[in-house]
């Protein structure tokens, strides 16, 4: 049966308190308890219902968390104030001292730092590997690897991961497969296709607004529970909870996230054909020449396309810029980073989301000095959005 995360969505009902068609906000930092009892079991993780302190949980945010594990299709959810947060404290979970991580080596670049650099400080080991090359996933697997990392589309190459093989490898190891899937919200479950924990930049697609920061971790019962766990739990612990107002606007904004994922897909593909066909190189999963197409169309919910990313390769930096420069001018969209937004969005990854990407690795991954990310906009008319930027390639000559 087809997994149809929009319907699911819609069927939550979700009231607020005083039968608002709206979750009510709560804004309370402690709760009471009538009876000292409940309070006690609650502190041991034996009640159900109760809230304690909106560090652990607080119903503003169990809202949210449930419908993003509705649209994920796990057991639960739990909600961060940042992607980053989502990423970390999931890593942090899983793994002690003396533990191995395999990642892909084209990541976030915020990704990428925590994994290369800070980890180091447990003394937790991460080797990186082309996620596309299963045998080079394979080979750098140890008795010691409590996880594969990576993401359904990589930042910002695009490449695809083959989720249930790489699920394949991750359980002959007894290691966790954690996918991020904040590129590809709707189009993919990651879960049902064999990860076995889903984390989110809520930032991005799923609030679309650019207006807040937020992440999600969804994963089963039992995982989320460890999560925030009172003596244990790094996100327990650590503490970056989201706020129940932020909370409250994603939630709300999700409702809208089919209809906003089929526009953005619908946009990206035309502007694909458009740059290829002006003879520029552009990178685009939907191609069906692309290296990712099959893997990614065997995972894909269809309906919503073949997502709102894409890269073109203007070979220099200095001609990157130049052209980014006159986009904006031209009202094209923004030089930003960030993605999801109903404005489009453009950057030169090198120098801005995938800096913290050392320049060697860089070049070894195929990441031009002159890549272009675009991250479409909502445009309603894209011919339109097209005009603008073919005027700026001939202007510089770049065609």
């Amino acid at each position: 049966m087809k997994f149809d995360p929009a319907s699911k969505i819609q069927d939550l009902l979700q009231f607020g308190e005083f039968g608002g068609v709206n979750p009510s906000i709560t804004d309370s930092a402690t709760y009471t308890f009538l009876q000292a009892k409940d309070m006690l079991d609650t502190f041991h993780g034996e009640t159900e219902d109760y809230f304690l302190y909106s560090r652990h949980w607080n119903p503003s945010n169990k809202y949210l968390a449930e419908a993003m594990a509705t649209m994920e299709g796990t057991e639960n959810a739990w909600l961060t104030a940042s992607g980053m947060a989502a990423i970390t404290n999931t890593i942090l979970q899983l793994c002690n001292t003396g533990d191995h991580v395999v990642s892909s080596i084209t990541t976030y670049g915020g990704t990428f730092a925590f994994l290369n650099n800070y980890l180091k400080k447990f003394n937790i080991e991460v080797s990186f590997v082309d996620i596309t090359d299963l045998d080079s996933v394979e080979k750098a697997m140890k008795d010691n690897t409590k996880l594969i990392y990576t993401e359904t589309m990589t930042n910002p190459m695009l490449q695809i991961s083959d989720i249930p093989e790489l699920k394949k490898i991750a359980a002959r190891y007894d290691a966790k497969l954690v996918v991020d899937n904040t590129f590809t919200p709707m189009m993919v479950a990651p879960k049902l296709h064999g990860a076995d924990i889903v984390v989110y930049s809520l930032t991005k697609y799923v609030n679309g607004k650019n207006d807040l920061v937020a992440g999600a971790v969804c994963a089963d019962n039992d995982f989320i529970n460890s999560l925030i766990d009172l003596n244990g739990g790094s996100s327990m612990l650590l503490g970056p909870v989201l706020d129940p107002l932020r909370s409250s606007q994603i939630l709300k904004n999700m409702h809208t996230l089919h209809i906003r994922m089929k526009q953005h897909s619908k946009n990206a593909s035309y502007l694909a054909n458009k740059f290829r066909s002006a003879g520029i190189k552009v990178t685009y999963p939907g191609f069906e020449d692309d290296k990712g197409y099959k893997v990614f169309t065997k995972m894909l919910n269809k309906e919503f396309g073949y997502g709102g990313m894409l890269a073109i390769d203007l070979k220099t930096t200095e001609k990157a810029d130049l052209f980014m420069e006159m986009m904006e001018e031209q009202g094209v969209g923004y030089l930003a980073v960030s993605l999801g937004y109903f404005k489009t969005l453009f950057s030169c990854s090198g120098k801005s989301t995938s800096s913290e990407v050392p320049e060697e690795i860089q070049k070894r991954i195929g990441m031009s000095e002159g890549l272009v990310r675009f991250s479409m906009g909502l445009d309603n008319d894209i011919q339109r959005t097209w005009n603008k930027i073919e005027y700026c390639l001939k202007e510089l000559n770049l065609v």
